[in-house]
């Protein structure tokens, strides 16, 4: 990610803090990052896409030990806070379309 110009704000392991309060839970973590350049013109043009970004990204391994990794799509993001899928948003989905590709090869 952060090759991709982006940073990486929190990594929450899941799975540990069910460790921690005596539960199982398979590896599951989730991985908040982003761009401000990217989501500040998002934010401008609606602020409440603050509570959808920094993007997310949860990682997690099923009862078969396959892992699987889920984002939400920054068009989605858009659309449910009434913004238009314009330039900002083409390019976080590009961006984030690189890092999962990188992640998962």
């Amino acid at each position: 990610m952060k090759a991709k110009g982006m940073t990486v704000f929190a990594r929450i392991d899941h799975a540990k803090g069910a460790r921690d309060v005596g539960l199982d839970l398979r590896p599951t973590e989730l991985l908040i990052f982003g761009n401000a350049k990217a989501g500040t013109p998002l934010m401008q043009a609606q602020q409440t896409v603050g509570i959808d970004l920094p993007l997310r990204a949860l990682a997690w391994e099923d009862a078969a030990g396959k892992v699987w990794l889920a984002c939400n799509d920054p068009a989605w993001i858009a659309a449910r806070h009434g913004i238009a899928a314009g330039g900002a948003v083409t390019a976080m989905t590009a961006a984030l379309a690189a890092v999962t590709k990188s992640a998962t090869s």
